[in-house]
C-alpha cells in the first residue's frame, strides 16, 4: 500500500494503545482504592446489590449498637432493684422481729419501725433518682399509661407491653366469661327453723392457711357456731356467714380468698351426735353458686341436683377473654401475654364475679420504652416494655378489705405499721403487702433479666452474624482481588508498551513512499 493520507495500520495502533491505557487506568484505579467498583459503569448490577447491602449493614451495625446500649440501660435498672429488693428484705426482718412482742419491748419495736420508715424512704429515693444519662429508669416514666379505668370492676392493672400499631392509644376489653368463686360449703343445722345446733360437737375446719379444731356446745345458735369459726379465720383461712343473714337460713364456710388454690374443708371428729344430728354439709355442684333466697331453698337445691353432700370445696378461678384472647387466672387476677398485649390486671370482687355484666373497656394511651433492635424501622423489629414505679406509694398493691393497700401503709402511723399491728395482734395484712412488694420487684428483675438474655443477647448474635455475613458478601461484589489485579495491571502495561512500539513503527512506514521519488 502506497497511500499516505490515511494511515489504516496507524489508526489501529492508536485504538489498541488507548485501550491498553485504559485498562492500565482501571486497574491503577482499582489497586489504588482497592475496590473492584469505583464507579457505576464499572459494575452497574453489582453496584445496585452492593448499595443494597451497605444500606443492611448500616441498619445492622447501629442495630447492635441498640442492643448494646439497651442491655446497659438494663443492667443499670436491674442494679437498682436489687438495692430495692435487698431493703425489702431487711423490712421483713425487721417485721418477723418485731412480730415476737413477747421478747422485745416497745423502745426495741419503735427502733425497728424507725429502720422500717427509714428503708421506705430509701426505696422512694432509689425510685426517684436511678438513672441512665437523662433517662429516668423507675419513677414510672418508662411505665404505660392507662385511661378510662373503672375502679367498681379493675383494682390493679399493669401494663408489661403495648404495642402501637396505626393508633395513637390500644384498647383494652376485658369480657369475663366464667366467676371467680370461693371454696363454699353450706350447712343448715338439722333443725333449721330454731338455727341451733342440736348436739355438741368437735369439727375440723382446714383451708389455705391451716388446720383448727372447734368444739360446740349443744343447743347454740349458729350465730355462736360462725363467731367461732371467724375467730380463727387467721390461721386456716376460712370464715363463715350466714346465709341471707338469717340463722334459720343456715350457713356457710368460705375460703376467705379466690380462686382455685383456695379451699375449705370441715370434718366432723368423733362420733355421732344426738339422734337425727348428721351435721351434713354441702358444696354447689359444677361450681355454679347456689341462689340465695328466703328463706334458702334447700330441698329444692338439693333435690334438683344444685347441691350435694360434701366436706371440702375447692374455689374457681375467675376466666376472661381480654382482646380477643384468653386469659390465664388466678383468684381475681388475670394475665394475658400476646404479642401486643402483655397485662397483669386485678378485678374487683363485684366484676369478677359476675359475668353477665358489661366488658370493661379502658385504653393504653401512651408511655412505655421502646426498643429498636434490627436494621429496619418496623413494628416487628421494636420491642416495648414497660417499668413501672418502684415509690413506695406504688409498691405491694394488695387489696385488704376491698382496698389497695401499697407499702408506704407500713411506715410509722399509717393503717399497718407495727404499732398497729401489735394493737390489732395480726400482721397478715402487711406481711401480704411487703410479700407482695418483693414479689413485684423480682419479678420486675426476672422479667427485665429475661429480655436481655432472650431478646438482647440473641438478636446482638444474630446481627453480628448477619454483620459478618452481609460484608463477605459486600466484599466479594466490590472489593479488588490484588492478584488478580496486578497480574491484568502487568498484561496491561506489556501491551502499552507494545503498543507504543507498534504505533511507533506504523507512523515510519509512511515515510517509506519518499524512496518511490528517487
Amino acid at each position: 500500500m502506497a497511500r499516505i493520507n490515511s494511515n489504516i495500520p496507524s489508526l489501529v495502533a492508536q485504538e489498541k494503545l488507548n485501550r491498553s491505557q485504559r485498562e492500565m487506568g482501571v486497574r491503577l484505579e482499582r489497586l489504588s482504592s482497592g475496590l473492584k467498583i469505583n464507579r457505576g459503569k464499572d459494575d452497574p448490577a453489582g453496584l445496585i446489590i452492593s448499595e443494597r447491602i451497605r444500606s443492611n449493614i448500616r441498619g445492622i451495625e447501629n442495630g447492635v449498637k441498640n442492643a448494646e446500649r439497651a442491655s446497659a440501660m438494663l443492667s443499670t435498672t436491674e442494679a437498682a432493684l436489687s438495692e430495692v429488693n435487698d431493703l425489702l428484705n431487711s423490712i421483713r426482718g425487721l417485721m418477723v422481729e418485731s412480730a415476737n412482742t413477747g421478747g422485745n419491748s416497745k423502745a426495741e419495736r419503735d427502733a425497728n419501725q424507725l429502720q422500717i420508715d427509714s428503708a421506705i424512704e430509701s426505696i422512694t429515693r432509689i425510685s426517684n433518682t436511678a438513672s441512665f444519662g437523662s433517662l429516668k429508669l423507675l419513677n414510672g416514666s418508662l411505665d404505660y399509661t392507662l385511661s378510662g379505668v373503672r375502679t367498681s370492676a379493675v383494682s390493679i392493672a399493669q401494663v408489661g407491653n403495648a404495642t402501637f400499631v396505626g393508633s395513637t392509644s390500644l384498647q383494652v376489653e376485658v369480657d369475663v366469661t366464667a366467676s371467680a368463686q370461693v371454696g363454699a360449703l353450706y350447712y343448715n343445722g338439722v333443725n333449721s327453723a330454731a338455727g341451733v345446733t342440736l348436739s355438741a360437737m368437735t369439727i375440723e375446719i382446714a383451708g389455705p392457711a391451716g388446720v383448727q379444731v372447734l368444739t360446740i356446745a349443744s343447743g347454740q345458735p349458729l350465730a355462736k357456731l360462725v363467731a367461732a369459726v371467724n375467730s380463727v379465720a387467721p390461721l386456716t383461712g376460712v370464715k363463715a356467714d350466714l346465709i341471707n343473714n338469717s340463722p334459720s337460713s343456715g350457713m356457710v364456710f368460705k375460703s376467705e380468698d379466690y380462686g382455685a388454690n383456695a379451699f375449705v374443708s370441715v370434718k366432723r371428729l368423733g362420733g355421732p351426735g344426738a339422734v337425727g344430728d348428721s351435721f351434713r354439709l354441702y358444696a354447689s355442684v359444677n361450681d355454679a353458686a347456689p341462689p340465695v333466697g328466703s328463706p334458702f331453698p334447700w330441698s329444692s337445691l338439693i333435690s334438683s341436683g344444685a347441691m350435694a353432700t360434701a366436706e371440702r370445696d375447692n374455689g374457681r378461678d375467675v376466666q376472661a377473654i381480654i382482646n380477643g384472647n384468653l386469659a390465664s387466672g388466678n383468684g381475681l387476677k388475670l394475665k394475658v401475654n400476646s404479642p401486643s398485649l402483655s397485662l397483669d390486671i386485678t378485678l374487683t370482687e363485684a366484676a369478677a364475679t359476675r359475668p353477665s355484666s358489661a366488658a370493661s373497656v379502658f385504653h393504653v394511651t401512651g408511655g412505655g420504652s421502646l426498643f429498636q433492635l434490627g436494621p429496619d424501622v418496623i413494628a416487628a423489629q421494636q420491642v416495648g416494655m414497660g417499668i413501672p414505679s418502684v415509690a413506695a406509694s406504688r409498691l405491694g398493691a394488695t387489696l385488704v378489705n376491698g382496698s389497695v393497700q401499697y407499702l408506704n401503709a407500713l411506715k410509722s402511723g399509717q393503717a399497718y405499721s407495727i404499732a398497729s399491728n401489735v394493737r390489732s395482734g395480726d400482721f397478715t395484712a402487711a406481711t401480704n403487702i411487703l410479700t407482695a412488694a418483693i414479689d413485684q420487684v423480682t419479678e420486675l428483675r426476672g422479667r427485665l433479666g429475661a429480655f436481655e438474655l432472650n431478646v438482647l443477647e440473641t438478636t446482638q448474635r444474630s446481627l453480628s452474624s448477619q454483620f459478618e455475613n452481609l460484608t463477605a458478601s459486600d466484599s466479594a461484589i466490590r472489593d479488588a482481588d490484588f492478584a488478580y489485579e496486578t497480574s491484568r495491571l502487568t498484561r496491561a502495561q506489556i501491551l502499552t508498551s507494545a503498543g507504543t512500539s507498534t504505533l511507533q513503527l506504523a507512523n515510519q512506514q509512511s515515510q517509506q513512499v519518499l524512496q518511490l521519488l528517487g
